[in-house]
């Protein structure tokens, strides 16, 4: 019968079946493409709410905005085309920063990516519940719950692994990209058609009558800033080049052209259409909103059957757009694991072939966003294209200097383009940060450096850790001698006897410690110890029976009592070891560390205060077993689970 775990996750994948999981251009367009093409639909959106208070002008602006967005992309994709061929193991930005700047670089680069990753996973989800709940009023009182039930949906597609969230996301993905081709198709035939000025197919909202008409440079750049957060997602598959199967780059730089280009293709001709339409953005939360990218497919198509079928995709891939963080964050953590600047689970891979602890993370961190902000994370959007356009800004200063030290033949164009990326990138993020500054990128000057310091502080701690714990030459084996066993006990039950018999054949020191603490089911060891234990010890044995230490407890405790007398015995026999055997009652079901937290409870004061000389092990006992068989060694057969590589 197949369990919940591989119902939901699926059957555990071989290490050596990694090349089933891979992927190509078909299945990496959604995976890795989903957030920048969902920016499609709210990066104009952006540009245009700023343009707000000039009326009708925005319209006629929003053209050369969106230009110097499509150049920048433009110049930001090959740059990384270059990036993805010099760093074919995965050519993230923390990587090639480290590599040719220096760690500090690195770290920048990392902390900018993550935090942009984790912001995604929140606002996107955000977005998308938005525009559900704007189109179904009665939803509105569950917002966060549907934002947390999307994430854990996300969480568990992921999980189970690239490939299930590529097959997935790949009917959602392309019914936006073909629903919004044919809109900008249609709509440039009826623009010329109509000389460009096409009749809208239903009506739109009117710009604002008392805004004025003067658009001044600042008002641009504030536009291009918020504009920018289109960028948002082009760097995913430079994160995740292993992703592909073999050729994995030119699969990559496939994969990295046809997002651009269909990005390009959709924002310049939103663009086109926004003005040859005259459409405004409305007022975010105001009575009559309507995004963008509604006004323009009903201005084009009208509001039938397909103006709902292109909105339904609009609104699942906004929603979606999420999975691009959940494949390239726990990369992301995977790099920065294996230099030491996160514990290692971070480097490894699940059941499925995945980071599954840095899915986790990126969950539970958009989650806890997600909570604070009521699932409304409109205040979050500005933070986005400071981490993509400063992450950017590093990996291509860092493949400059790549170039520089290349002896490659024809490396100094290359380093031409990335120089040219490097200066773009960074000219875009000093926009952002200003025009930007009081809407929240300030944060950004907080959060990132903070982050840097945690990385450099746990990889201090980690490098700490491995010098202390580092032995060289042989192992020493002198002065070795028999651990002291030390069993707290309450019963001589079967529990107990197991624990008794299982000592007795590591130790010929062994001390049963009862403390009278006025507990149910306590009975009395003294009574009955010489008959029940030491005589059968000593007629069989011959050897020396165990101790039998009784410990009274006036005032009902256990615990201080307990390792009182163990930091005493520790303390008269330093040069001993000393093993504390936990009897354990082990109920095979959900609810076993609410009935026996004791035991849980007492490990965790032996490890924390017991000292190096004490040791923890437990001897489990089984309820639901027959006493025979809880003691034979059948158990291992009866029990046998199918191993991995049976399979």
């Amino acid at each position: 019968m197949m369990s919940l775990r591989t119902l939901l996750f699926g059957k555990p994948l071989r290490s050596d079946a990694e090349a089933e999981e891979q992927i190509g251009p078909a299945q990496g367009i959604p995976v890795l493409g989903l957030d920048a093409l969902a920016s499609a639909s709210y990066g104009p959106e952006a540009a245009l709410t700023i343009l707000l208070v000039s009326g009708a002008a925005a319209s006629r602006q929003i053209v050369p905005v969106s230009a110097a967005i499509v150049g920048l992309m433009l110049i930001v994709y090959f740059s990384y085309r270059q990036t993805l061929e010099a760093y074919p193991n995965g050519g993230g930005s923390f990587t090639v920063a480290k590599e040719n700047i220096g760690p500090n670089a690195g770290l920048i680069a990392a902390a900018a990516l993550a935090l942009d990753y984790v912001l995604n996973a929140a606002v996107a989800i955000s977005a998308g519940v938005g525009a559900i709940v704007s189109a179904i009023p009665g939803l509105l009182p569950y917002t966060l719950a549907l934002c947390l039930a999307i994430l854990l949906v996300l969480t568990v597609i992921n999980v189970r692994g690239i490939r299930s969230a590529g097959l997935v996301f790949m009917a959602p993905t392309y019914t936006f990209i073909a629903t919004l081709v044919v809109v900008i198709g249609y709509g440039v035939v009826k623009t010329f058609a109509a000389g460009g000025s096409p009749t809208p197919a239903a009506p739109l909202p009117r710009p604002h009558d008392a805004a004025g008409s003067a658009v001044g440079l600042w008002l641009l750049l504030r536009a291009f800033a918020s504009g920018c957060t289109a960028m948002t997602g082009i760097e995913a598959v430079s994160n995740a080049v292993p992703l592909f199967r073999q050729p994995t780059v030119r699969l990559a730089r496939r994969t990295l052209t046809f997002i651009v280009v269909i990005l390009v293709f959709l924002l310049a001709g939103l663009a086109m259409l926004v003005r040859a339409y005259g459409i405004v953005a409305t007022a975010p939360g105001a009575a009559g909103y309507q995004s963008v990218v509604s006004q323009v497919i009903a201005a084009v198509m009208g509001r039938g059957l397909f103006y709902y079928i292109s909105m339904t995709s609009v609104l699942m891939v906004l929603a979606l757009s999420a999975n691009t963080s959940f494949a390239d964050f726990p990369r992301v953590c995977r790099v920065l694991a294996a230099d030491r600047y996160l514990p290692p689970e971070f480097a490894r891979r699940g059941s499925r072939l995945v980071f599954t602890n840095g899915i986790l993370v990126l969950s539970a961190l958009a989650a806890l966003l997600l909570v604070i902000f009521g699932g409304i994370t409109d205040h979050l959007i500005p933070l986005f294209a400071v981490g993509a356009l400063l992450a950017f800004t590093m990996s291509q200063l860092g493949m400059v200097a790549h170039w520089r030290a290349s002896e490659e033949r024809g490396r100094r164009s290359k380093m031409i383009v990335n120089a040219v990326g490097a200066l773009a990138t960074g000219t875009a993020l000093a926009i952002v940060l200003v025009s930007k500054f009081s809407h929240g990128a300030w944060i950004t000057a907080l959060v990132i450096p903070g982050v840097v310091f945690f990385f450099r502080r746990l990889k201090h701690y980690n490098e700490g850790l491995a010098s202390v714990t580092r032995a060289e030459g042989p192992l020493d084996v002198a002065n070795l001698s028999a651990p002291i066993v030390v069993i707290p006990l309450r019963r001589l039950d079967q529990v107990g006897q197991k624990a008794l018999r299982f000592a007795l054949t590591i130790s010929p020191d062994v001390y049963v410690v009862q403390v009278l603490a006025e507990e149910l089911d306590t009975e009395d060891l003294q009574a009955h110890w010489s008959a029940r234990v030491e005589e059968p010890v000593r007629r069989e044995l011959h050897a020396n029976p165990p101790q039998l230490v009784v410990i009274r407890s006036p005032y009902r405790q256990f615990f201080n009592l307990f390792l009182a007398w163990l930091g005493d015995l520790t303390a008269r026999r330093p040069e001993r070891q000393v093993i504390v055997l936990i009897p354990e009652l082990v109920q095979r079901r959900w609810y076993q560390f609410f009935v026996n937290h004791r035991a849980t409870r007492l490990k965790a004061q032996l490890l924390l205060k017991g000292g190096p000389h004490v040791s923890v092990m437990s001897t489990p006992w089984y309820p639901d077993l027959p006493p025979r068989e809880a003691q034979s060694r059948r158990w291992a057969l009866r029990d046998r689970r199918l191993r991995p590589e049976d399979a």
